[in-house]
């Protein structure tokens, strides 16, 4: 499964789980317009949309609690695993990720699965 589908199962798994009526989810709702309601509480971004995400400084301000550590366990997998390179500590980023979407009520989809199951199969990247 390439990286970028893991990517963007990740991101649809976190914004599925976003609590509707709170900030951090009306924020993103004004940050893509043109996204339709339906596609936005689906999760449906593109890779385009979560870099755009990674880079913003308001949304890292708005975002709380337990959005907030899924968050940021989301942006360390992909910069330290799913990225262009492999950190040292990639497991404990993987287990950091999935604990925080459990927490946060994500469900376990096939790509978090894999994700967490053929962590050892994943090629290092030079």
């Amino acid at each position: 499964m390439p990286p970028l589908h893991i990517k963007l199962g990740l991101m649809k798994n976190f914004v599925k789980a976003m609590d509707r009526n709170g900030t951090t989810f009306l924020y993103l709702r004004q940050k893509f317009p043109l996204l339709s309601d339906a596609k936005l509480r689906e999760g449906v971004l593109t890779g385009l949309n979560i870099l755009s995400l990674l880079g913003d400084e308001v949304f890292e301000h708005i975002i709380t609690g337990d959005e907030k550590r899924a968050w940021h366990a989301f942006r360390e997998v992909v910069t330290g695993f799913v990225g262009n390179r492999r950190a040292d500590n990639y497991k404990d980023l993987v287990e950091e990720i999935l604990s925080s979407y459990e927490k946060l009520g994500c469900n376990m989809s096939v790509k978090i699965h894999f994700l967490n199951s053929h962590l050892d199969f994943f090629p290092v990247v030079l």
